[in-house]
């Protein structure tokens, strides 16, 4: 049995998390620990099995997969948190170490694997043990989207409210300085209360299927919406947003630097 870990109350933990199972493991179905109110929604967790995080000392898995934060968002995973005989794999991804590194337990987990979702801190891959390799993930397919976005100007987050009105002040900026008047739609799980009458609502999941056919894509600094919007990296707008262990601002530089033009 596969478990994995995967802490943060985000969509993202749970899309990289398929994106990893479907990249590594085709056609497995893994237990999911999270509490993630994302879950709800079949689209997000396909086929796997979910538990709550509390339920890992009842485990007994031959893999133990722990994403994002090597020892939990809060500390409270550490050596004597494996399972025995668990064989134990990091996926990592950009942090910002120096907060992090504080609330690391004194035996952290020794990985067996880890695969390196982006690149890292000099501290922050010092502290990585084990295999370590890059890895570029693959999202589980899904159908073509049938709705008819084509030229829009599509705005994808799910939530909080406050960063989605403010991603939307930002793709009227934007607009503003092209000198365009775009057709705005909100890509997110639930309509929030409040949305201006002239930006439209979809509740699509994964939201990727529609990114070819928009003139525009406006997100955060996400580590899902950097990755999958690589290859239309000039039609993406970022806004990045503080968050407690994510380092948003530092992937929106490092993509905008790659940006051609």
């Amino acid at each position: 049995m596969i478990a994995c870990y995967v802490q943060g109350g985000g969509l993202g933990h749970l899309t990289r998390i398929r994106a990893y199972l479907h990249t590594c493991h085709p056609g497995e179905t893994a237990t999911i620990l999270t509490a993630s109110a994302f879950t709800a929604d079949s689209r997000v967790r396909g086929p796997h099995r979910l538990l709550p995080a509390a339920a890992l000392p009842s485990l007994r898995p031959s893999t133990l997969v722990v994403d994002a934060f090597p020892a939990g968002l809060d500390g409270e995973l550490s050596a004597a948190s494996v399972p025995s005989g668990a064989r134990t794999v990091h996926l990592a991804r950009l942090l910002r170490w120096d907060a992090y590194q504080r609330i690391l337990p004194a035996e952290p987990i020794v990985f067996d694997e880890t695969w390196l979702l982006e690149d890292l801190t000099p501290a922050h891959r010092a502290h990585l043990t084990g295999r370590c390799a890059p890895l570029t993930l693959t999202d589980p397919p899904c159908p073509p989207s049938r709705d008819a976005l084509e030229g829009a100007w599509l705005i994808v987050h799910s939530g909080p409210l406050p960063e989605i009105q403010e991603l939307i002040g930002y793709a009227r900026d934007c607009a503003a300085a092209e000198d365009a008047h775009p057709r705005l739609v909100l890509v997110s799980p639930s309509r929030p209360a409040g949305l201006p009458v002239d930006v439209e609502h979809v509740s699509l999941y994964p939201a990727w299927p529609l990114f070819p056919a928009a003139d525009r894509v406006i997100t955060a600094a996400g580590f899902n919406a950097v990755r999958q919007l690589a290859p239309w990296r000039a039609k993406h707008l970022m806004l990045p947003f503080p968050r407690r262990f994510d380092d948003q601002f530092t992937r929106a530089a490092t993509a905008r630097a790659a940006t051609p033009g």
